[in-house]
């Protein structure tokens, strides 16, 4: 496989508008090859609702087919740098979600079944509007494997700046023609979710601010792709499908299903790469988060993302490393200004304290089964890539970043001002010092 890989052509610019079965496979050749320093550029899905009720797809999300970047060996890392995120979809919808017994085996998102002719992860068809809409292609039979408790749809603005929830009758409207009002992509299977045109809240105004709740690199075995995390991923051990593993071969994960906000525009992730070629996905883009996504989804739409992908030779990482914008970075991780350089110089001098830290914000991703877990996920990447102990990370971060949530129940980021030794080390001084 890996010789094909290569002699394939690799372009500057790659153009990717299809999409897995909801399978991150590292078994599978790879379509798209991009030079180091290329851009690839995606016309992505909605995530999480249109494929949770589109039992074909085995992930439970639609991401796209992972580009192979030219050079990227196993044990290097890839730098992506997020040039744009344009949503394209004019409304959607979303809520929390609620699982219906018999109609899948093990994980609804990843082996939906029948509950009539007993198909695993049959064929769909959509037969008017409403949350019985999804009907079996073989049989007719309701086949969704998940309805709303509480939801809503929403539509945005031209500027793509705000979003208005919707009553019953611009909803319905909405959910008739839901591929074209969500703007789907045309290779896309997923059944739109607006087609259940949920209202309980209506006149709800929110902000927008995109960003990709899956973006990474392909994990070094088949993982259903919202599965590709700690957290998500604990579903997969033991489980009775195709997919099933056990606790230590989740750790060929590369947690590119992260859901952290802070992975929009003008952002840097440095992916690990566990495969030749990297194979760099994108997908599940979202209109607006709050921290945590504590409602378990939110609003799922399709859009334009332009990133540019860098490898980095030898930089060995095992889980995912931000580099937010400096507006979304804690306080305590800001980079200092020219005066508090003096002013700190200042305090030393007086204390006989002659040298200084320099130092950069890095972020690094941990997730697990749960939120402390998560923690001490990302703690100990932290301590690994930069060769220190975990209770220096934990003091680091407590006076110079801080621990965010990125989702419930087990994504966070570890915050923290890293010293210009320790970046330099672990071969990322050039580019965070070059990106703060």
């Amino acid at each position: 496989m890996e010789t094909k890989q290569k002699l394939q052509e690799a372009k500057q610019t790659v153009y990717v508008n299809e999409f897995t079965d909801g399978i991150l496979d590292p078994n599978k050749e790879m379509a798209y090859h991009v030079k180091d320093g290329g851009q690839i550029i995606a016309n992505t899905t909605p995530g999480c609702w249109g494929p949770m009720i589109t039992p074909k797809l085995k992930g439970g999300h639609e991401v796209t087919e992972p580009v192979y970047v030219e050079g990227a060996e196993v044990g290097d890392a890839i730098a992506i740098r997020i040039q744009s995120i344009r949503v394209t979809s004019i409304a959607t919808a979303s809520g929390n979600d609620k699982p219906i017994e018999g109609r899948f085996l093990g994980d609804p998102f990843v082996a939906g079944k029948c509950p009539e002719c007993g198909t695993i992860n049959p064929d769909s068809k959509i037969d008017g509007i409403g949350q019985e809409a999804i009907r079996c292609k073989n049989c007719g039979a309701d086949i969704t494997p998940f309805v709303f408790t509480h939801a809503y749809s929403i539509a945005f603005n031209q500027k793509n700046s705000l979003g208005v929830t919707l009553n019953k009758e611009a909803a319905e409207k909405v959910a008739k023609d839901g591929r074209n009002y969500m703007n789907t992509p045309e290779a896309s299977i997923q059944n739109p979710v607006v087609t259940f045109a949920p209202h309980d809240m209506v006149g709800t105004v929110a902000r927008m601010r995109p960003f990709l709740g899956q973006l990474g690199t392909t994990p070094a075995r088949p993982l259903p792709d919202s599965h590709n995390a700690g957290d998500f991923g604990q579903a997969l051990i033991g489980a009775p499908h195709d997919y099933g593993i056990t606790k230590e071969q989740l750790e060929d994960r590369t947690d590119g299903h992260m859901d952290v906000n802070r992975v929009r525009e003008g952002a840097v992730l440095i992916c690990p790469v566990k495969v030749p070629g990297g194979g760099v996905y994108v997908g599940d883009m979202h209109a607006m988060q709050g921290n945590g996504e504590i409602a378990g989804h939110t609003t799922d739409v399709a859009g334009i993302v332009n990133i540019q992908v860098e490898v980095l030779k030898g930089v060995s990482v095992d889980g995912p490393i931000l580099l937010p914008v400096e507006e979304d970075l804690p306080f305590l991780a800001k980079p200092f200004t020219e005066k508090e350089k003096r002013e700190a110089l200042e305090i030393g001098q007086y204390w006989g304290v002659e040298e200084l830290e320099e130092s950069y914000p890095v972020s690094f991703i941990g997730t697990g089964e749960n939120l402390n877990k998560a923690t001490d996920n990302g703690m100990e990447r932290a301590a690994k890539i930069f060769g220190i102990t975990v209770p220096e990370v934990m003091n680091r971060a407590t006076i110079t970043g801080s621990i965010e949530i990125g989702r419930h129940p087990g994504v966070v980021t570890v915050t923290f001002l890293a010293p210009k030794q320790y970046l330099e080390k672990a071969g990322l001084l050039d580019l965070v010092k070059g990106f703060y």
